[in-house]
């Protein structure tokens, strides 16, 4: 196993009206893998591979919201929302069948939900249901190298699923994939040091189909926006919630709105406040925190006086301005939360494509 522990943000910072059609304009390269995405979310890891040329037939998610985003931004996907624990391997199967060949090559991507691995889930415990999802991943992919020649998987996670308590979680991770017959790069991965305005370190596994002369997946690095500044300091003022906003209404982007400012706090910025998770301020100067909120606890924009806009959430995300998130506020945090950077997951996906490409060099 390899291990490690060491593009341009698109345009998302002008006044006027963003575009909002649909990822369409990249085609699949033929020679590449059809992807199969797991745990999709809104599609931040899908992005990526997309820019990177692959097509993506099949994306499974448990959130009919982050679903429904997912099928306006990526239309030539079949986008389902289902618990593949209620599926199990056996189903997913059956859902792949239906879009992509047997004896195809294929690749699968994801990361399933972290909270139960989160350090800033302080109440996490080992026993944690969704701590079982690494095996059912492991257990969906040998089901499908039964009819598919699965040539590689990423799994992206918080840094906590190292931790001791999680310790045999990861290991049984680890030595699955093995077993299954693949070569595993394992990074941890800062968001900052690919393009994204943000602190954001994850664990990502690259697992490559042993013995075809594939090498270590190795993203590469890039300058990019490195402040919240750079990122969402031209960005005209978001619209305050409505029940009867409509989309028209909104200046910029769809999702440029957020809820109106009432706790005392945003009338007093500067005063001195109890810190708290729920309270974090962003500084103009620096990156961001990491994008991880909760209920409709998004982070507190650098004037004091509001929270972030969904839409800058999503800049600070690197998420294009051509994508929208699709349902309520709630729901629309949850997505942008979970959300694997877009131009880290093109690293990603761009390091997988350049390791596949070595044993065509040798055999030249």
């Amino acid at each position: 196993m390899y291990t490690d522990t060491d593009v341009k943000n698109p345009d998302t910072r002008k006044d006027s009206k963003a575009s909002t059609q649909p990822i369409t304009t990249m085609r699949g390269h033929t020679g590449l893998p059809k992807i199969i995405s797991l745990f999709c979310g809104a599609g931040g890891l899908d992005w990526g591979f997309h820019q990177e040329g692959f097509q993506i037939p099949v994306a499974i998610d448990i959130s009919a919201a982050a679903i429904s985003t997912h099928k306006k931004n990526f239309p030539k996907t079949h986008s389902i929302a289902a618990d593949l624990i209620q599926l199990q391997p056996e189903g997913v199967f059956e859902l792949v069948t239906k879009r992509v060949k047997s004896k195809s090559r294929i690749g699968l991507i994801g990361g399933p939900p972290c909270q139960g691995f989160s350090r800033a889930n302080t109440n996490s415990k080992v026993e944690d249901p969704r701590n079982q999802l690494p095996q059912l991943y492991l257990d969906i992919v040998k089901r499908l190298q039964a009819d598919y020649i699965v040539e590689f998987v990423v799994f992206e996670n918080v840094l906590g699923i190292r931790d001791k308590k999680h310790a045999p979680t990861y290991e049984a991770l680890i030595k699955g994939l093995e077993s299954l017959g693949f070569c595993i790069t394992e990074k941890e991965l800062c968001a900052l040091d690919f393009g994204v305005p943000q602190n954001r370190r994850r664990i990502v596994l690259s697992a490559l189909r042993a013995g075809q002369g594939y090498g270590e997946v190795r993203p590469e690095t890039s300058t990019g926006l490195r402040t919240v500044q750079e990122a969402i300091g031209t960005l005209a003022e978001p619209t305050f919630f409505d029940r009867k906003l409509r989309p028209e209404d909104i200046p910029v982007h769809p999702n440029h709105w957020t809820m109106n400012p009432k706790s005392p706090r945003f009338s007093d910025p500067d005063g001195k406040h109890p810190k708290g998770r729920s309270f974090k301020r962003l500084s103009w100067s620096d990156a961001s925190p990491t994008i991880a909120f909760g209920h409709r606890e998004i982070h507190i924009h650098p004037s004091g006086t509001r929270r972030l806009s969904i839409y800058e959430a999503m800049i600070l995300q690197s998420f294009p301005s051509s994508f929208v998130l699709e349902g309520n506020l709630s729901q629309q945090v949850e997505q942008v939360s979970n959300a694997v950077p877009p131009l880290l997951g093109k690293s990603i996906a761009a390091a997988v494509k350049n390791s596949m490409k070595i044993k065509k060099t040798k055999e030249k």
